[in-house]
């Protein structure tokens, strides 16, 4: 094998001086998961949180609750805030196959980092962690509250230490305030990785699809706000639900817009011969609701890149697949079900520049 001309250079001038050596870059690499959970709910009435479908069936006996669901206009919801028996063993078996999928991820061991979607508080994801994933190695679930009407949060269980507090930023969009209780904010989270190098998390949950473009631009552009107030050596990722349908896509560019120019997508890098994280029934359609987004620090002592045959969607458990191939969503009266999402996970390698 020719030796290139600059490594020979490199290695005549060591020999010159006595006790020189060539130090192996060190690598270190980070899994992460982004999981939309379907509404993972407990069965507590959360006061202020439109959370009563999720209540055991005793407890939705009396008529003020007959009374709030029938206002409800969705008539499978309807239904559900009727007569989902959401009981204590129902959600222990949510727990148990959101635990399932979860552990399909490298032989077992789960993410480094995962991050939720459609959490309603920290004390049901710890359920999740201390009953479900013990040993897995978890740190407590961070979940910042935030103002969405349903109650559902975006949360992240991480094997890495925070370096500082949490931050939920709100999402605030004045030209549709009428829709302001269907937003989730972006949860910020720095952590520290082996060899005094760090990675910011944002996690992520857009407004749902049926709302205006325009709600989803902002979303992008109060991420993109985020990471442009980063120090220049700080890299980051951000994960979650981005609610961007490929029709949409294919229509207003908002990848091309407002993702790519910057951060790295993972789909974009792996994932060749994957469909998509959600499935659209009425249209027949794919899309990649759920994505994983890279930025690498511009300015950091290491590099950062997304190893592109780590990039895969997680659903190797039989019960996520539906009969037709596409998301099983979680039913409870059958025990039947994940999530309609399925997850996704990639691998970042920080190499040390030398």
């Amino acid at each position: 094998m020719r030796v290139p001309t600059r490594i020979l250079a490199v290695l005549g001038a060591c020999a010159a001086l006595a006790g020189c050596s060539i130090a192996p870059a060190t690598t270190e690499s980070v899994t992460v998961m982004t999981f939309n959970a379907q509404n993972l709910f407990d069965n507590v009435d959360d006061p202020g949180k439109d959370d009563k479908a999720y209540l055991p069936l005793a407890a939705k006996q009396n008529d003020e609750h007959i009374a709030a669901c029938n206002e409800i206009e969705v008539a499978s919801w309807r239904e559900e805030c009727l007569s989902l028996d959401w009981s204590d063993a129902a959600v222990d078996h949510k727990l148990g196959v959101l635990a399932t999928t979860i552990r399909q991820v490298d032989g077992g061991a789960g993410a480094d980092i995962i991050v939720f979607q459609e959490i309603e508080n920290a004390a049901i994801l710890e359920r999740l962690r201390k009953q479900h994933l013990q040993e897995l190695n978890y740190l407590p679930a961070i979940l910042v509250e935030g103002t969405d009407t349903r109650g559902i949060d975006v949360a992240i269980l991480s094997r890495y230490p925070l370096t500082g507090d949490a931050l939920l930023h709100p999402l605030l969009i004045p030209e549709f305030p009428e829709r302001a209780g269907d937003t989730r904010g972006v949860l910020q989270a720095t952590f520290a990785l082996p060899g005094d190098s760090s990675l910011t998390a944002f996690a992520v949950h857009f407004p749902a699809p049926f709302h205006p473009t325009a709600m989803r631009i902002a979303a992008y552009e109060h991420l993109n706000s985020l990471l442009q107030s980063l120090p220049a050596d700080q890299h980051a990722f951000a994960a979650g639900d981005f609610n961007t349908t490929s029709a949409e896509d294919a229509r207003e560019g908002l990848l091309d817009a407002y993702a790519r120019p910057n951060w790295q997508l993972a789909h974009d890098i792996g994932c060749e011969e994957c469909k998509g994280s959600y499935f659209y029934g009425r249209d027949g359609t794919w899309s990649f609701l759920d994505m994983i987004l890279l930025a690498p620090a511009r300015g950091a002592k290491t590099t950062a890149a997304i190893r592109a045959e780590s990039v895969a969607i997680a659903n190797l458990n039989p019960a996520q697949v539906s009969d037709s191939g596409t998301p099983e969503r979680y039913r409870s009266e059958s025990g039947t079900g994940v999530s309609d999402h399925w997850p996704i996970v990639a691998t970042f390698e920080f190499t040390q520049k030398q």
